[in-house]
Order: structure tokens, then C-alpha cells, then sequence
């Protein structure tokens, strides 16, 4: 039996890859993001500079920003989100397709932020999942980059099963989606 790391003949040499198909689609997600950004204050601003040449989200495979939530696979909610635009927000992400992900960026987005209000949601997993959280008041644009790395790698490493498994739709159901 062959151990981790052996390399069994036949499986190497120029012009020759071995891998499984979730290695593959998981590479191929991971370099071609379609990030809807959902942005309402000051968090979008700073997600402007990490679209801009200093930062160059683009190097991420995440170039094209879809403002369809068909089109999109990411959702990145930005700033403070007021319980009315909750609905909203929810409707967004029944609309994308699977698979999908979402990040929260900012403290408002995470956490309700500084603004511990009547009229601002507490954060946006009281209404959908989150898969990262990006900190900060605002958060700087390297943070918001860590946040689509550590994005890439959940998509890179996620199995091809797992938007059908029970676990995902006890999730899902857990947050009245079905």
C-alpha cells in the first residue's frame, strides 16, 4: 500500500497530472471569484482601494465585480446594515446560485459595530450565514484581502458534496432558507 507522499509509477512526468475532480473544481473556484459587493458606508470605501492598483483585488481571480446576485458567488456585505434593509439583503442572497459564499467586513457587518441601536441589525448572520469575518473600523484593505484568501481556501478545500449534505441544509433551514 502506498503512503502519503509516495509517488507511484506511472502517475508523474512531464505533461501529466494525477489529481481528484474536487481538487480541480476547488482550484478553478478559487481563482475565479464573482464578488457582489454589497456596500453601505464607510467599509465600501476602503473595499475602493482594494479594487484599486495599490491593493489589485484582481490578482485574487476576483477582477469582475458582479452587481447581479445570479451572477455572483461571493457576497460582501460592507458596512452598517439597518434592520429594514435586512430583508433586502436576504433577498440578495436567496437570488445567487450555489455554491456561494459570504463575508462580513467591518465591524458594523460582523457585529451591529459602535451602533448599539433599535435600528441597526446586530450583524448579518442573524439573518444569513456567514462564511468570513473581516474586523475593523473600518478595515484596512490588506484585511479585506486576508478575508478573500481565507475565502479562496474554504473554496479550494470544500468538498463537491457538501452544499448537499445534511449538515448544510439543517444550516440553511436554521436560518428559515430553504
Amino acid at each position: 500500500m502506498a503512503k502519503e507522499g509516495d509517488r507511484l509509477e506511472g502517475f508523474e512526468g512531464p505533461g501529466f497530472l494525477a489529481t481528484s475532480l474536487d481538487k480541480a473544481v476547488g482550484m478553478a473556484r478559487k481563482n475565479s471569484i464573482w464578488p457582489l459587493p454589497f456596500a453601505t458606508s464607510c467599509c465600501g470605501i476602503e473595499f475602493m482601494a482594494t479594487m484599486a492598483s495599490t491593493y489589485d483585488l484582481g490578482r485574487f481571480g476576483a477582477e469582475r465585480l458582479s452587481f447581479s446576485p445570479r451572477q455572483a458567488d461571493l457576497l460582501m456585505v460592507m458596512g452598517t446594515i439597518a434592520k429594514k434593509m435586512g430583508p433586502v439583503l436576504r433577498q440578495v442572497y436567496e437570488q445567487m446560485a450555489e455554491p456561494k459564499w459570504v463575508i462580513a467586513v467591518g465591524a458594523c457587518a460582523s457585529t451591529g459595530g459602535i451602533f448599539d441601536t433599535y435600528s441597526v441589525l446586530q450583524g448579518i448572520d442573524r439573518i444569513i450565514p456567514v462564511d468570513v469575518y473581516v474586523p475593523g473600523c473600518p478595515p484596512r484593505p490588506e484585511q479585506i484581502l486576508d478575508g478573500v484568501m481565507k475565502i479562496q481556501d474554504l473554496i479550494q478545500n470544500e468538498s463537491l458534496r457538501r452544499r448537499n449534505s445534511a449538515e448544510y441544509q439543517d444550516l440553511l433551514a436554521s436560518y428559515g432558507i430553504e
